[in-house]
């Protein structure tokens, strides 16, 4: 067994108010659990594994992510959460396994269309396009029809036909990805991945120069919210 690919995935579209426990730990359980259970019973067999030569050759994790696990989506709250668990899983898990030939890639696809052909021969019925979210009937504060937490529910409506980006080639990017020596950490799949994951990090990166001068001074003095040493005081923060 040379890799292992992770694509568990189940979410609830709707305001985080409106979702109960339930659903809520049940996208835990599938999209957190799930890939922390496939980790714990495999890490052991990649660590031992060796070439033919005694040498150590590891193996690799293709862990299925999303665009959500790098920024948060108006109606996909717990599901943005599992899957912010599971890209700090992941990232940790990794210094952790470094010297064991160890590798893993976090794909974030983000808007594909299901362009997979039927099979002539398959009397199976295809998979709905996106069948692995269910709806949650949105309550009165939340169902306006320009509600930000239905966002997710409307984005669903033009996805399909209507993306760039083809799921057929994706997985054919995957595949290869499976074969390269040194992988990245996150794969993007996809202009908006790529978009949106590089404004929010640009976002991220405006705010903390905005507000650097309240965290820390020249000369490693405490910011405005710490106790000055001349006070007698210990640190603030």
């Amino acid at each position: 067994m040379d890799i292992i690919a992770n694509c568990s995935g189940y979410g609830v579209i709707g305001a985080c108010e409106d979702q109960d426990e339930f659903e809520i730990r049940n996208q835990f359980e599938t999209n957190f659990w799930g890939t922390m259970n496939i980790l714990q019973l495999s890490l052991a067999y990649f660590r031992e594994r060796r070439d033919e030569n005694g040498e150590r050759e590891g193996g690799k994790y293709l862990i299925f992510s999303s665009t959500s696990g790098a920024l948060g989506v108006p109606g996909l709250g717990p599901f943005c959460a599992t899957k912010y668990a599971v890209e700090g899983l992941i990232e940790s898990m990794l210094y952790e396994t470094d010297a064991f030939g160890i590798r893993a890639t976090l794909v974030e696809p983000g808007h594909v269309r299901r362009d997979d052909p039927p099979s002539p021969t398959s009397r199976a019925t295809p998979l709905p396009t996106f069948g692995h979210f269910s709806i949650k009937p949105a309550s009165a504060p939340y169902s306006s029809p320009t509600a930000p937490a239905g966002h997710a529910k409307r984005m669903l409506q033009w996805l399909g036909d209507k993306q760039p980006t083809s799921a057929v080639k994706a997985a054919e990017l995957v595949w290869q990805l499976g074969h390269c020596s040194y992988p990245p950490l996150r794969l993007l799949l996809g202009s908006f991945a790529v978009e949106s994951v590089r404004d929010r990090l640009r976002c991220v990166t405006e705010e903390i120069e905005d507000w650097k001068w309240l965290c820390f001074k020249e000369g490693g003095e405490q910011g405005t919210g710490g106790r000055e040493s001349g006070n007698g005081g210990g640190g603030g923060g």
